[in-house]
């Protein structure tokens, strides 16, 4: 019986995953849109890093002999079109590729700024509380009240044309909805043993903030900024198909969807793939990030 039940046991813990990395595994196996999102966000990666390598053409090389072909066409040098062109004989195909780039590389970004200008002022309002608690929580209170888009829209305005406006602008818009989360994590995690352990052995204020809240804070974190991603790549989108986003002379998903839009009859190529990209891509970082956190706390599932 007993060399029975080792064996049972050894059976077991061969089936049971090794780590958290292996349970997350098998649980996106088991999951097919989750697993789709991963692939669509691996070939988003992919073309991002190596849109130089991966376009056909320069998504800025005007051919007027060429302009609205459409998809499937082949131009007089003998190139396939795959994706047709615009109005000025810009690739399509070339344009949504290295809008791959602009679109993640602000998207990241702002996410990346408002992620720690909110990790900071959470952290900061849940352990000292009072007077610190209010006025932070106050500015979360103004600053939630007014929409994210419209924020960014006077942000924008406010801070003039450039890429980095656009990144600082999206960023600051969005650091309450992390400044809030950040501190209801902390006010659970302020009385734990490890803490008030780390206060009685005379640990100053910011080394616990630090070293022993803010690492439990973390994971929570990047589950809702893996969503916000694509709440701003629609923001930026948006931006620039309003002519407030990257310059025109860069190529990205708003400025070919501004551009396209006058030829949504005659040439619908032009704005239906640029849009059906950001679709995809959304899409697939709501997916993953309902994935993740359904990982992280299989009872919110």
């Amino acid at each position: 019986m007993s060399q029975r039940a080792d064996t049972a046991t050894r059976t077991k813990k061969r089936a049971e995953p090794e780590s958290a990395f292996g349970a997350a595994l098998v649980q996106l196996r088991r999951n097919p849109g989750a697993i789709f999102s991963v692939v669509i966000i691996v070939v988003v990666v992919i073309s991002a890093l190596g849109a130089d390598l991966i376009a056909p053409f320069d998504p800025n090389q005007q051919d007027l002999s060429m302009r609205l072909m459409p998809p499937g066409s082949v131009d007089a040098e003998g190139h396939h079109r795959w994706l047709g062109t615009d109005a000025l004989g810009r690739d399509v195909l070339s344009g949504v590729i290295h809008g791959t780039r602009i679109s993640l590389t602000v998207a990241l970004s702002a996410v990346v700024l408002g992620l720690g200008i909110g990790l900071l002022l959470g952290v900061l309002s849940g352990y000292y509380r009072g007077w610190i608690d209010t006025i932070i929580m106050r500015a979360v209170d103004v600053t939630i009240v007014m929409p994210f888009f419209l924020m960014a829209l006077v942000l924008r305005i406010a801070l003039g044309p450039g890429l980095g406006s656009i990144i600082v602008a999206l960023g600051v818009s969005g650091w309450a909805l992390y400044a809030r989360l950040v501190r209801g994590e902390v006010l659970s995690l302020r009385n734990r043993e490890y803490v008030l352990a780390s206060q009685a052995a005379g640990a100053n204020g910011w080394y616990i903030m630090m070293r022993r809240i803010t690492p439990h804070v973390i994971p929570s974190l990047l589950v809702f900024a893996s969503l916000q991603v694509g709440v701003v790549i629609v923001a930026e989108a948006s931006l620039t198909f309003l002519g407030l986003g990257v310059p025109p002379d860069v190529p990205s998903w708003g400025t070919m969807l501004a551009t396209g839009r006058d030829y949504l009859v005659r040439a619908w190529w032009v704005a239906t793939f640029p849009g059906v990209a950001i679709v995809l891509t959304v899409l697939s970082l709501n997916i993953f990030g309902d994935w993740l956190r359904d990982v992280r706390d299989p009872k919110l599932g």
